[in-house]
């Protein structure tokens, strides 16, 4: 009984060895678990460095890239050149149109403006009888025309008296008639000359001076061609220093002709800028120096006070051979007002009657004759650069009448 008690137990020791070494088997045959990825970079040892001799070490195998593999960097795009600055180029010098005979070659245009008064006091000197009613339509045409009060009684008394002696009235007498007289009035033997020559080894000095509004400036610029086409070398000044751009308006005149413009601040002294324009066409050995001064309302006491400053210190270089008074032929008698405050301030030698063109007006230049006892020198037909043309009487008023 022990005995078969002792196998049995030794069966079941064997039995239970056996599972332990089938279970002990299948646990060895299990993988181990993965390890998480290592976010440790993987640093690559440099490339040896070549030996020489017993320290020649066998270079380690490295991966390469072929030339089709390695990324080259973009190419960056050109730097943008800078533009080139064209220098402006100079302006072409012009040459101005001759001014012999140039009222006359403009006659037609000043006909066209003027022939209402002409024509008019043509159609009422032909009437059969010439009463009173008819006298004093002529006295209203000519003051209509701004030839004034008292030219236009002298005019009519002496027009009465030849019709009466004349008898007989044709159209070419009348005509003939008409333009004797009004050729008298305008003083056929004034001095119209613009005086640019000086007495002194300096040269010929011009002051403009007029309100502004009148074509003071562009009087001055066209002065300046009519001097260049004389043959005259020319220095303007731009003293017209309170307003805007008057001294760019000015230089771009004197641009066109090649006269050099001398000019200062804006708001700047108007007398320094004229002496130093002087002094620069004495330096320069100019023929004339064109001054164009300063143009506010001629009521502004202060700034005639500075127009006579302005005359007192171009005089320290020499007297003034010329000052001219720019005035607007539309403005009428209000023209002839201005000219009086004007001739008070500074001597008036000349007038330059401007928009003449634009006008049945063209009695102004009889009017402003007798109100300041100096002559027209200079009348503007137009916009063009050369439409400033010496004023001829016996040209203007054929323009007036016509043929």
């Amino acid at each position: 009984m022990e005995l078969i008690l002792a196998v049995v137990i030794a069966l079941v020791v064997a039995v239970a060895v056996t599972s332990g070494l089938v279970i002990s088997g299948r646990k060895k045959k299990q993988l181990p678990p993965a390890e998480p990825p290592s976010t440790t970079p993987t640093i690559t040892a440099p490339p040896a460095e070549p030996h020489v001799g017993e320290e020649a070490e066998t270079p380690r195998e490295e991966p390469r890239r072929t030339v089709e593999e390695v990324e080259l960097p973009e190419a960056e795009a050109p730097a943008a050149e800078a533009p080139v600055v064209e220098e402006p180029a100079a302006p072409e010098i012009e040459v101005p149109e001759p001014t012999a005979g140039r009222l006359v070659r403009l006659r037609a245009r000043l006909a066209r403006s003027q022939n209402s008064l002409g024509k008019g006091l043509l159609t009422l000197l032909s009437r059969e009888h010439l009463d009173e009613d008819t006298w004093e339509e002529i006295e209203e045409t000519l003051l209509t025309a701004d030839v004034g009060v008292a030219p236009t009684q002298e005019l009519v008394e002496r027009l009465r008296e030849r019709v009466r002696v004349l008898g007989t009235r044709t159209p070419e007498e009348l005509r003939g008639l008409l333009r004797d007289e009004l050729v008298a009035l305008l003083g056929p033997d004034l001095d119209r000359t613009v005086h640019t020559e000086s007495p002194s080894d300096v040269p010929g000095v011009v002051m403009v001076v007029g309100v502004n509004g009148t074509g003071k400036t562009t009087t001055t610029g066209k002065l300046a061609r009519v001097l260049v086409a004389d043959g005259k070398s020319v220095v303007l000044g731009a003293a017209d220093t309170f307003r805007a751009a008057a001294a760019d308006q000015l230089q771009t005149w004197g641009d066109r002709v090649g006269a050099r413009t001398v000019r200062g601040p804006e708001g700047g002294d108007p007398a320094s800028i004229a002496f130093d324009a002087v002094k620069e066409g004495i330096a320069e050995g100019a023929d004339v120096v064109l001054v164009d001064t300063a143009g506010r309302l001629h009521t502004k006491t202060g700034l005639m006070d500075e127009l006579g400053k302005v005359k007192r210190v171009v005089e320290k270089h020499g007297p003034l051979d010329e000052i001219l008074l720019v005035l607007d032929a539309t403005t009428g008698q209000n023209g002839l007002i201005q000219a009086r405050v004007f001739a008070e301030v500074v001597d008036i030698t000349g007038i330059v009657l401007t928009k003449l063109d634009g006008t049945a007006k063209g009695g102004i230049v009889i009017a402003v004759q007798r109100e300041l006892g100096v002559p027209v020198k200079l009348i503007g037909l137009g916009e063009g650069p050369d439409d400033l043309a010496p004023f001829e009487p016996g040209a203007f008023v054929d323009a007036l009448i016509g043929d």
